[in-house]
């Protein structure tokens, strides 16, 4: 499990002129991450199905002079392999390279016995979790490889109960677990010698809408805001994690 140093203080502009597609960029932990990755200096890509919502961040980032940002609408529940593609294609179209993937968006519904937790209920969170990432990453593998080093890199969001399982966490637990899977076999396959690429971070609790649904009566007070885990999401997307391992890294918190 990686650790992310303590001292670790991204560089001002350590995304100037790069294109970063955040997912989920609508709500929650991905506005916060397309907004710090705009001051950062990168043209960021949002990613969501609300329009109106994408519509805030994208003249959030506008009135706070950041680079313009670009809006990609698409509800991963009806997405199709076309689409996916044509996502992909869309970005290259407009800026003829992509540095980097974050894959905020998630599908999470309230915690209940596995014994409640009916077809639809893992379909969705499949498709949400597992299958959309998996998409559009292969999707715009071709644009991620041409990246300049030490960009090209892929951090999909996890959550603590992938890694520790515990009673009603069900299909959010094991959906989530899958992107640990995914990551490794995708970093197992680059090419020899090649920088690792696929990471895996796992935040400790948040004041996010996710946190919301698993634990409905807790004050958003009671937990660190969004806004801690930009330094790991930075240093993950911008190459400062180095060497062959690990790849999964896990942001610490005093509460479960």
């Amino acid at each position: 499990m990686g650790v992310i140093p303590p001292d670790y203080t991204p560089a001002e502009h350590c995304l100037r002129d790069r294109v970063i597609l955040v997912t989920g960029a609508s709500g929650g932990i991905g506005r916060v991450a397309a907004l710090n990755f705009a001051r950062h200096g990168a043209t960021v890509v949002l990613h969501g199905r609300n329009a109106a919502r994408l519509d805030a961040v994208y003249d959030q980032i506008g009135a706070a002079g950041y680079p313009q940002p670009a809006i990609l609408l698409l509800d991963f529940m009806s997405a199709t392999e076309a689409d996916y593609q044509g996502m992909a294609q869309t970005i290259l179209d407009a800026f003829q390279r992509l540095d980097g993937i974050f894959h905020a968006a998630g599908h999470m519904s309230p915690l209940t016995p596995l014994a409640l937790q009916n077809l639809a209920t893992w379909q969705a969170h499949q498709t949400v979790n597992v299958l959309a990432p998996t998409a559009i990453t292969r999707a715009c593998l071709p644009m991620l490889s041409r990246a300049p080093a030490p960009m090209g890199k892929v951090v999909f969001l996890s959550a603590t109960p992938a890694l520790d399982p515990k009673a009603y966490w069900g299909a959010f637990a094991v959906t989530k677990a899958a992107l640990v899977e995914l990551a490794a076999i995708w970093n197992d396959e680059r090419a020899p010698a090649a920088a690792q690429q696929f990471f895996v971070l796992v935040p400790g609790p948040v004041a996010s809408p996710a946190r919301s649904i698993s634990h409905p009566g807790e004050l958003a007070t009671e937990v660190p805001a969004v806004v801690s885990l930009i330094p790991a999401m930075l240093y993950l997307l911008t190459g400062s994690a180095a060497g062959d391992a690990p790849f999964v890294f896990q942001v610490q918190g005093t509460h479960t």
